[in-house]
């Protein structure tokens, strides 16, 4: 199992992995609070100041299996591998204006999900639950993706073996992600995060530097990228006419899902003010650079001459090339903890999101406040484990298939919660009926017959599943909801919950 093992670069590894493991026990007694209230131990207390959102969201957002798939999508097809980048910058403005209206309803309202606000908005459980479902089906297999980048780097690292053996270092990670995680709640990735993202901006400014001047500048690198595409359909340096289209859409798209997550959500909730929240989507492009830079690994790894049967191995491969092994294992402990901290707040949006809207209102409607804690606690568990089992029983590339349908699940709730922040037109009804037609018309469309099918031709052109979808969701929400009116305002809403909403306005 160790016999190829590269030490110096798993002692540095190991190091960081365990300095950061100290952390997250710590974490419980920072900003100290009673951990067994669920808006406690699930958003923080909703005390991070703009700092603290501005690292926990780019440590949230920005995940180890980005690090791994953005540039292996741009080594394995060049410039499309980019739309990643648009989308992060096309994101940051809706946050900023929708976000801080969300946040008054929730901190006066007492919300910690998104299914809080849309049953406050719309009092319809049914609703309520399907917003719920799609943000924890969608969860699911983007924790265990986390998993994946990390497995990446222990393998990188030498770590080899057989059956389940080959899973140990994996499994030994995730249990004590599991432990400070039920112990400090959201705490502990927000303290971790701080870390991730220095180590994150360290190596990929390294890389950037000194990398290309290995390689002779540059222009040596796209020269080298460009030769490697030569003879590929749909790939190369720039994009193709048929893919401008499906790029703008693909971004489009995967922006209108990302702040529909249950971790990005639990993210912009457990922030200590408005203020806080637009600051942070002020500064947060700092991150899309980032993943620029991250990107142009792709066309690195062509120059370096790196080969691989699996994109997903360049990066790592790249760096055993390009670095020393000190350097290596710095570089590859600051990819673990970036699975580290989403997929923390990726289990903590879940747990969430099923103790206050799947198991209080239609199991147990009497729960106290200690009973929801205990309750999220114990789920956040069962859903890392769940997600291990994902990578131990399940083919990867069906996991990967599954991530990819969560921007076309996760879009059909945004007619719910964002327009529920501008307009009481629609009825819960309305948008329940869109949902189930979006949703269901967005998995026809994505799953083919053998893969994932991101795309499908709407005259003539390319078009991302998602945008399809949502359209004919607000078609259907639109049509119900004209033809079947709440009788009473008191169906969607009292005149505090539209107080709430025009306090953001201040």
């Amino acid at each position: 199992m160790i016999d190829h093992l590269n030490w110096t670069a798993t002692i540095v590894f190991v190091a960081f992995f365990v300095a950061v493991t100290v952390l997250g026990f710590v974490a419980s007694r920072w900003k100290a609070g009673n951990l067994d209230e669920l808006h406690e131990w699930g958003l923080g207390g909703r005390r991070f100041g703009s700092w603290i959102t501005w690292f926990l969201l780019g440590g949230d957002l920005y995940t180890a299996y980005t690090i791994i798939a953005v540039p292996a999508l741009v080594y394995a097809i060049g410039a499309f591998g980019f739309f990643a980048v648009p989308y992060t910058i096309l994101i940051y403005p809706f946050v900023f204006v929708a976000m801080p209206r969300l946040w008054n309803v929730a901190r006066k309202k007492g919300y910690i999900t998104a299914s809080d606000f849309v049953y406050g908005r719309y009092g319809n459980k049914w609703l309520e639950l399907a917003v719920a479902l799609t943000g924890i089906i969608a969860t699911m297999p983007y924790i265990a993706l986390q998993l994946v980048g990390m497995e990446k780097v222990i393998q990188a690292l030498g770590f080899h073996g057989e059956g389940y053996m080959a899973h140990a270092p994996l499994t030994i990670a995730f249990v004590i992600l599991a432990l400070y995680t039920y112990k400090s709640g959201l705490r502990a990735p927000a303290m971790i995060a701080f870390v991730k993202d220095i180590m994150i901006y360290i190596f990929v400014i390294a890389a950037v530097i000194m990398i290309p001047i290995e390689l002779g500048g540059y222009g040596k690198v796209f020269e080298a990228a460009a030769k490697a595409y030569e003879g590929k359909q749909n790939a190369g340096l720039l994009l193709t006419q048929a893919q401008v289209v499906p790029f703008i859409t693909l971004a489009i798209g995967s922006a209108m899902a990302l702040f529909m997550y249950p971790h990005s959500m639990t993210g912009v909730l457990s922030a200590a003010s408005p203020k806080a929240i637009r600051h942070s989507a002020m500064t947060l492009p700092a991150y899309s650079v980032i993943l620029a830079l991250i990107a142009l690994l792709g066309f690195m790894a062509h120059a370096a001459g790196v080969k691989v049967a699996n994109p997903q191995d360049a990066v790592p491969q790249l760096f055993l090339k390009m670095f020393p092994d000190w350097f290596v294992g710095f570089c590859f402990a600051a990819i673990a903890i970036g699975a580290l901290v989403p997929a923390a707040v990726m289990s903590i949006g879940a747990a969430n999101t099923f103790t206050r809207n799947i198991w209080r209102p239609f199991v147990d409607p009497n729960m106290t406040p200690s009973d929801e804690s205990s309750l999220a606690k114990l789920m956040s568990l069962v859903v890392k484990v769940g997600a291990l089992a994902v990578i131990l029983f399940m083919p990867t590339k069906f996991a990967i298939d599954l991530q990819l349908l969560g921007g076309v699940w996760m879009i059909q709730v945004f007619p719910a919660v964002v327009f529920g922040l501008y307009t009481r037109w629609f009825s819960g009804t309305g948008l329940l009926a869109g949902w189930v037609v979006g949703f269901t018309f967005g998995t026809y469309l994505s799953w083919g017959p053998t893969a994932w099918v991101p795309m499908s031709v709407v005259g003539g052109v390319g078009m991302f599943n998602a945008l399809i979808a949502v359209a004919a969701n607000i078609v259907v929400a639109t049509v119900v909801s004209a033809a079947f009116r709440p009788a009473t305002d008191e169906a969607i809403g009292h005149r505090d919950f539209e107080d709430a909403i025009e306090a953001a306005k201040a």
